[in-house]
């Protein structure tokens, strides 16, 4: 086993004195503070960026604005379609070396930063691109009654918010800042980023890929720094709409602070706690498979991944022996080796997090397997499983956005909507059975965002994505972005 061989560009590009992107071109900052990044697989300091200050923040809404009222606004929905193809073809052709330095940032496998960051990344882009000419109003007909022969008509236009600031989270910056700038971009705003302090130099690259396919300066800005970054970007009055994916906790501050400062447009696409149900017909095998396949890609470092397992009691023995089966032959190491199958998590506070539900998990519920943290450098834990000794089990209920799978037995299928519903959090969840009317009966019962039937996690741009509950608010994909990054304006004529 090896790692493979880092790029050259890849090698320069760590190297640079890496500020914020402003008006299509870097700036140095204003702010002295610099932040390490870090290679989650050794521990090691690999680059660092500048922190952004007042003056930045302020440079950066700024060309946002300009860019908004000038060069963005005279592109027209043609031409900002095939910008955004421009890109789709830039970030494959520069595809190895940006899945090498979000692997170094994130921890994430080779493998999926090739197929996530940037081929999915290609992917939704050109499926968003596709909307930039399909974006319309509808005409009416008025019902008021002529006095002197007048008439009436009336139509609505859909009009781009103004700047929108994106917060980007560290579990897939390339991917989930692809989504933002495409909805922003392709409805007529601008926007300024502002990826995780762990993770941002993948969307510094981006930045410059984005000028290369004929984004004006200013349509797309990128602001380093940690979360106080992102709050005085939320309360700018010139910010007209919020995107944030992130944590509960962070994305209700955030809500709050968008409303408070302006009534700002907000979208939330925050965690969850998702369910898995095993029906009593279900193929154990393909089962568990798939629920490791998405529960643990990433580390379980995955919003949408299945945290908390209900299996019928009648193969539960069964379901266990079959994951710690699988789990114990998984190969654990550095995720540039590609026949690794798991990696370190992302950073040490996710890693410290981890580690306190793991011993969690040692004194309230009894590990089938995994359970520790790995003696070696680096942020590694092994991917675990959990049984839950009752329904009231911490580890079913507390999100640990990490490698840990709780499972619980249930007696009857009837028990299985209060048991998938007993959370705040709601944005998916997944039925595993050959009933087909078995599961169509379910849906209509759980309280979730998507619920997936033999499958669990993926996404595809034409199906809408979101959460209910505390999971969120607002959708990404299909049509249903539209609403939330353009006003509905409403004209009436009389002639």
């Amino acid at each position: 086993m090896s790692e493979i061989q880092l790029l050259p560009q890849v090698r320069e590009f760590l190297q640079r004195d890496h500020a914020h992107f402003i008006d299509g071109q870097y700036r140095a900052s204003a702010d002295g503070a610099r932040l390490p990044i870090i290679d989650p697989a050794n521990g090691q300091v690999i680059a660092q960026v500048a922190g952004a200050g007042e003056a930045d923040i302020a440079a950066a809404i700024a060309s946002a604005r300009t860019s908004f009222t000038g060069s963005w606004a005279e592109t027209s929905p043609y031409q900002r379609g095939m910008i955004l193809n421009r890109l789709a073809d830039l970030i494959e052709a520069n595809g190895e070396e940006l899945a090498q330095l979000e692997t170094l940032c994130s921890g994430k496998s080779i493998h999926l930063s090739r197929m996530f960051e940037v081929g999915q990344s290609a992917a939704f882009l050109r499926y968003y691109a596709g909307w930039a000419t399909k974006i319309n109003g509808e005409t009416m007909s008025p019902s008021f009654p002529s006095v002197a022969g007048e008439r009436y008509t009336a139509f609505t236009r859909r009009e781009p918010v103004g700047v929108v600031a994106g917060i980007v989270p560290w579990n897939f910056s390339v991917m989930i800042g692809v989504w933002k700038i495409a909805a922003a971009l392709v409805t007529g705003c601008t926007l300024v980023l502002k990826p995780s302090e762990f993770t941002p130099l993948t969307l510094l690259r981006l930045a410059e890929l984005a000028i290369e396919a004929g984004i004006p300066a200013g349509a797309l800005n990128v602001l380093n720094g940690t979360g106080e970054v992102g709050a005085k970007l939320i309360e700018h009055p010139n910010v007209a709409k919020v995107s944030f994916t992130g944590s509960v906790p962070t994305g209700l501050k955030v809500g709050q602070s968008a409303m408070a400062a302006n009534l700002t447009r907000v979208t939330l696409e925050l965690g969850g706690k998702n369910a898995a149900a095993l029906l009593p017909d279900a193929d154990i095998d393909a089962a568990v498979a798939g629920l490791i396949q998405t529960g643990y890609v990433h580390q379980g470092q995955v919003c949408a991944a299945p945290e908390r397992i209900y299996v019928h009691r009648s193969r539960l023995e069964e379901t266990l022996a079959k994951f710690a089966a699988a789990l114990q032959g998984m190969n654990i190491g550095s995720p540039l080796d590609e026949s690794v199958q798991f990696g370190p998590l992302a950073n040490k506070p996710q890693f410290d997090k981890v580690v306190q539900y793991l011993q969690l998990a040692g004194a309230e519920s009894q590990v089938v397997c995994g359970g520790k943290a790995l003696a070696r450098p680096g942020y590694f834990v092994e991917p675990t499983v959990v049984l839950a000794r009752s329904p009231q089990d911490r580890l079913l209920h507390e999100e640990t956005f990490g490698p840990i799978l709780c499972v619980l037995p249930y007696d009857e299928v009837e028990q299985l909507p209060a048991f998938i519903n007993d959370s705040p959090f709601g944005l998916t969840a997944s039925i595993w059975t050959n009933d087909l009317s078995r599961a169509l009966r379910l849906i209509p019962q759980i309280e979730a965002g998507t619920v997936y039937v033999n499958m669990h996690t993926f996404l595809d741009p034409s199906v809408p994505f979101g959460g209910i509950k505390a999971s969120g608010t607002g959708r990404e994909f299909g049509s249903a972005f539209i609403d939330d990054y353009t006003e509905l304006k409403s004209v009436m004529i009389r002639y």
